[in-house]
């Protein structure tokens, strides 16, 4: 009986010594595992651009999210500076859209100012000496006021595609730029401050990648802009984009409106064999393309609009078939400062592209930009930089503001009105525009970005105002005329104020009783 026991004792001591050791093994394994996995995952972040990793920050001193028109610009002008940069742009391939496609003589010059002049070279960009507008069979050219300025001084139009391929091969031949295919996800942030931008390239694998300056330059689509402004856009009209071929202008080397109703037609060349048609359709939806509606539309509608010697390469245009659309947006600037990041370019600002502004406002805001930011030895204080770029915001109004106010006042001047008084107003102006001198250079000079002064914008454009009164009250004034003058002025209020409020009266007009005005650069 003793033995029997002894024997069962023996038994499930040797269990329980088993039991024990399988416990060890197992808390073991699992003790060596939870090392491998957070060895693998501390290497993954790494190897990801970790935001915890001080020797990625220091790889880079910007990233730039987009390499449009702005981010290009942007990346070329700070690498030429010597910042190393990081470019991540969702499609590298040429780009095929239909706007972005005219310079104004004011943005050429912020490329001469950048060292990107050769850019539109050997791309067939076409000189642009003015424009040529059209109204009820009459027409008036207006040329923009270039005396003073070099030969080679005037508007450029060009395939935007070929424009943008070749600013960003100027970017990537510098050896601090690097750019690459991606598509931006979300900006990172650590304790309030921005530290980059997290991506996802072509492969799927996503990736993060810090500097201590974050521009976002994504444009008119960007979803990274929510963060960092508080407007929203608007859409007043969308474009519908033709390519007529083979076609000769009424006027060489000129941009065209026809002021049509509903809204305006524009004509431009945009190659030595090529003329772009833009065809102007208020409100965010456009007649289908794919049932065959807009054609009709186009052929019904705006052919009979617009000038004889283009009717016939326009038919021809509608019924090769190649139509495009593309919603116009506007809005205004209203930052919302983050330390570590900026805005710029559409994915910050936008206006009615009528007048062709939008580059200008963005190379304008880059020349601006990099001059604030070359007393800067670094950009490792976020908070102090931060401070200080809000400077930007105030230095830009004058120049943005003026090209914004005047794209959305005539696109809602040029629009047809049932309206009485703003028909007189839309004819004023295009009678204004005619008398030559400085009623055509004046608003030309602002328009092109010569001459962008907010307070020569406003006196042009109650000039025009009055004039339509002047129109309307000579020779015999009545009081059906009195009354019609008097809403004239009070609707060419309505327009204007209400635009110059949306950019900020002060800082449009009195920018040097802004403190930001008087900020220097933060000690390096």
């Amino acid at each position: 009986m003793a033995l029997l026991m002894q024997s069962i004792l023996d038994g499930v001591h040797g269990t329980f010594v088993l039991f024990i050791c399988s416990v060890a093994v197992i808390l073991g394994g699992c003790i060596i595992f939870r090392r491998r996995s957070t060895a693998r995952q501390t290497h993954r972040l790494s190897s990801h651009h970790s935001v915890g990793s001080p020797a990625i920050r220091d790889k880079y001193d910007v990233v730039i999210v987009g390499a449009g028109v702005a981010g290009s610009a942007l990346a070329y002008a700070l690498g030429k500076d010597g910042r190393k940069v990081f470019v991540v742009e969702r499609d590298l391939k040429e780009p095929d859209r239909i706007v972005g496609e005219l310079l104004q003589p004011g943005g050429y010059l912020k490329l001469l100012e950048l060292d990107l002049a050769d850019c539109v070279q050997e791309i067939d960009a076409q000189r642009v000496q003015g424009y040529a507008l059209f109204k009820g069979g009459k027409d008036t050219k207006v040329g923009y006021p270039l005396e003073g300025y070099s030969g080679d001084v005037a508007g450029r139009s060009f395939h935007n595609g070929r424009f943008i391929q070749k600013m960003r091969e100027k970017a990537a031949s510098l050896p601090n730029v690097e750019l690459e295919q991606g598509t931006a996800l979300s900006l990172i942030e650590e304790c309030g401050i921005i530290r980059g931008v997290k991506y996802r390239k072509a492969a799927g694998i996503e990736m993060e990648v810090c500097a201590p300056l974050t521009i976002v330059c994504d444009g008119c689509f960007s979803n990274l802009r929510r963060t960092l402004c508080t407007s929203k856009p608007e859409v007043p009209s969308c474009f519908v984009g033709l390519v007529l071929e083979d076609c000769e202008l009424p006027y060489a080397n000129h941009g065209h409106v026809v002021l049509a109703d509903p809204s305006p037609i524009l004509f431009y060349p945009i190659s030595s064999t090529e003329v772009r048609c833009l065809v102007d359709v208020p409100g965010e939806k456009v007649p289908s393309i794919a049932n065959g509606e807009m054609a009709k539309y186009l052929k019904s509608v705006v052919a009979p609009q617009i000038p004889q010697k283009l009717q016939m390469a326009f038919l021809a245009a509608v019924e090769k078939g190649n139509i495009r659309s593309m919603p116009n947006k506007s809005m205004p600037a209203l930052p919302l400062p983050r330390p570590g990041a900026l805005l710029l370019g559409d994915a910050f600002n936008m206006r009615h592209p009528l007048t062709g502004g939008g580059m200008t406002v963005a190379l304008s805001d880059i020349v601006l930009l990099r001059n604030l930011l070359r007393p800067l030895k670094n950009f490792h204080d976020p908070q102090a930089l931060c401070d200080y770029v809000e400077k930007f915001y105030t230095l830009r109004k004058p120049v943005a503001s003026t090209i914004n106010t005047l794209a959305g006042a005539l696109y809602k001047v040029f629009c047809a009105s049932p309206d009485q008084a703003m028909k007189e107003m839309r004819q004023a102006c295009f009678e204004y525009l005619s008398l030559g001198g400085v009623f055509s250079s004046g608003p030309v000079a602002l328009l092109s970005g010569l001459n962008p002064r907010p307070m020569s914008l406003v006196a042009h454009f109650f000039a025009v105002a009055i004039y339509g009164v002047g129109r309307l009250l000579l020779p015999f004034p009545s009081p059906y005329k009195l009354w019609l003058g008097t809403r004239l002025l009070k609707g060419a209020s309505n327009i204007i104020l209400p635009i110059i409020r949306a950019e900020g009266l002060r800082q449009v007009f009195f920018p040097n009783t802004i403190p930001a005005y008087y900020k220097t650069p933060p000690v390096a």
